[in-house]
């Protein structure tokens, strides 16, 4: 059975307070506002509307929890980096962010969409080194990679790899496709390793 298949709905939350208790591993998947993260979801759990899909990036305000079939959860986070959000709520999404990714005890990794057209943007990096100092594994999806030549993708695959080098095992990179459905089975072997020691105490 696919790790991500038959995900359900449980939960949004607008603000830390609404967190609800930690039950089962987390793993979340943040990115910037259009990156493809919405459409990587539902690919990954084979519906097409599991995470809602807009055309008009930022609309993905809350915090939504979808439990998978083993009893970890998938944490979708809001998209950042969207320059046409009112400033007021960027600072709410942004306090949000801050409190789920440096406080939740159950949080055991995190998937980091990024456009494989434009990788590496300045938000991704501030993510990506505000995240690391936890220790907690992390795992890049460059999304979108059908929009390149096979050259492309993989010249984009290095260069990314390279870049994220310096914090070794900690993080790794792959290519993805919503529209191709690639990449799909990489992604369920690396995160599947992540919940194994989360859930065997032995």
């Amino acid at each position: 059975m696919s790790l991500f298949r038959n995900a359900r709905f449980e939960i949004s939350i607008a603000k830390p307070s609404g967190l609800p208790p930690p039950n089962g591993a987390e793993v979340a998947f943040a990115g910037r506002s259009n990156a493809g993260k919405s459409s990587a979801i539902n690919t990954l759990a084979n519906h097409t509307r599991l995470a809602f899909v807009s055309k008009t990036p930022g609309r993905t305000q809350l915090i939504n929890f979808f439990r998978l079939q083993n009893g970890a959860v998938l944490v979708d986070l809001p998209g950042y980096g969207y320059a046409q959000v009112p400033e007021a709520v960027r600072r709410q999404w942004q306090h949000l962010l801050e409190n789920y990714l440096t406080r939740r005890p159950n949080l055991i990794g995190l998937v980091l969409i990024m456009d494989s057209r434009h990788p590496l943007t300045e938000r991704d990096r501030a993510m990506i080194g505000w995240f690391a100092p936890s220790g907690r594994p992390m795992h890049v999806l460059l999304t979108k990679s059908d929009k390149l030549s096979r050259n492309e993708a993989a010249a984009t695959l290095a260069a990314v790899r390279r870049e994220l080098a310096p914090l070794g095992s900690q993080v790794t990179v792959q290519l993805f496709s919503s529209l191709k459905k690639t990449g799909i089975e990489e992604v369920e072997q690396v995160v599947g390793a992540w919940l194994v020691p989360a859930q065997d105490p032995a």
